[in-house]
């Protein structure tokens, strides 16, 4: 796929510039941590017939009090998600970071300016998408998530995407994208082509924070976003 001069021009200045923000206008639901007793946990196993029917608001509850995996002993907050709850464009990444676990909000900091940046790019903004995570909370030291709270934190995701009913999945990060998508075929195979989840095409490209280490991909990620628009543009 190639990209217009003057299209990959504004790209490539986009996500070259990054713009540093004290704050940034919240959408969609922030969970977070919160005193009042939690409801009754469910275990992975019954999570997903626990969880069917919830609507947003009783969604946002259940991760603010969830308790299936080891990490709520170690997260200040959950991070539910941000956006537009009936989005075209879902953004998928791995787990919140340090940052991301003090404010509740997911890309945050200078991986989230980059995100910024390349959904601009595609005339796109956080108003105009929604942004989760695989897991709600924070691992210690930004470890991978282990298999265990990936399952257990799978089925909010899941009903995330139920609600939303997305055109396009956009898995960010080779963590998100295995997950995602049950396999673990390496990014750089999985990128570059269009996957099926449930229905839902998916493109994977690179993590923003990779991005930032690695910015000789960045011309990679601007193929893979032209591929995510083109089947959003042929969904309508």
């Amino acid at each position: 796929m190639t990209a217009g001069v003057d299209e990959l021009q504004r790209y490539l200045e986009a996500m070259g510039i990054v713009l540093w923000r004290e704050g940034r206008p919240g959408a969609g639901s922030v969970a977070a941590a919160s005193p009042e007793p939690a409801p009754p946990a469910a275990g992975p196993a019954d999570a997903a017939d626990v969880l069917e029917g919830l609507d947003w608001d009783a969604l946002a509850e259940r991760v603010a009090h969830c308790t299936r995996c080891e990490l709520h002993q170690t997260r200040s907050r959950t991070v539910f998600g941000v956006g537009n709850r009936t989005a075209d464009w879902l953004v998928v990444g791995e787990a919140p970071g340090a940052e991301e676990d003090r404010r509740g909000e997911p890309f945050v900091g200078r991986a989230g300016q980059l995100l910024d940046a390349m959904l601009r790019a595609i005339d796109l903004d956080r108003q105009k998408v929604y942004i989760a995570n695989v897991l709600k909370c924070r691992p210690p030291n930004n470890r991978d998530p282990r298999p265990e709270e990936v399952a257990a934190c799978e089925p909010y995701l899941r009903r995330q995407i139920e609600l939303i009913q997305p055109k396009i999945i956009l898995a960010v990060g080779r963590i998100a994208a295995q997950n995602l998508l049950k396999t673990q075929q390496p990014l750089g195979r999985l990128r570059g082509r269009v996957h099926d989840y449930q229905g839902i095409p998916l493109v994977v490209t690179y993590h923003p924070a990779y991005l930032l280490r690695a910015p000789a991909e960045k011309r990679k990620a601007w193929q893979d976003l032209l591929l995510a628009r083109q089947v959003v543009r042929e969904a309508d």
